[in-house]
């Protein structure tokens, strides 16, 4: 019991600051970055059969197609929350696993071939987007705030 508080002061702490830290301009990364992980999923369901193939060489428990599947739901339903700010956290949360896999197993091998096309990187700059937005929440343009300072109006009124 003690650690799940402990957990639990150490998160809020965590979203505390970085709600009162965040550059203005990240709000547009956001934007973009949302756009960007929902066009990564129209891509992958318009191309199941490759992705399945690329997922198939990180010989995990589970298919191929499972995990394909997932991916794509994924990407198509956290995209267009981190775009409007809602529940960005936790798609941000959604989406570490898949990106983790991405950067260690599936695209590093890419990274040192000739043909790199630069998915290594991307890859990459999207994990180290995600963890920013873990931190520093959804921003001032963003349902998330919104919905904060309705529930602050609303507790000041109490």
């Amino acid at each position: 019991m003690y650690q799940q508080t402990y957990f639990m002061n150490l998160v809020t702490k965590i979203e505390g600051w970085g709600n009162s830290h965040r550059p203005g301009w990240l709000d547009i990364f956001r934007i973009l970055l949302g756009i960007f992980i929902t066009y990564k999923g129209a891509i992958f369901a318009m191309n199941i059969h490759s992705l399945e193939m690329s997922i198939s060489g990180v010989n995990m428990h589970f298919t191929g197609v499972a995990l394909a599947h997932y991916v794509i739901f994924a990407h198509l339903l956290c995209g267009p929350l981190i775009v409007l700010g809602l529940l960005t956290r936790i798609m941000c949360f959604v989406q570490l696993p898949i990106l983790i896999v991405a950067v260690a197993f599936i695209n590093s091998k890419e990274f040192m071939s000739v043909g790199n096309r630069m998915e290594f990187e991307v890859s990459l700059a999207v994990l180290i987007g995600l963890i920013v937005f873990i931190v520093f929440g959804a921003g001032k343009f963003s349902i998330d705030e919104k919905r904060r300072q309705e529930k602050a109006q609303l507790h000041d009124a109490n």
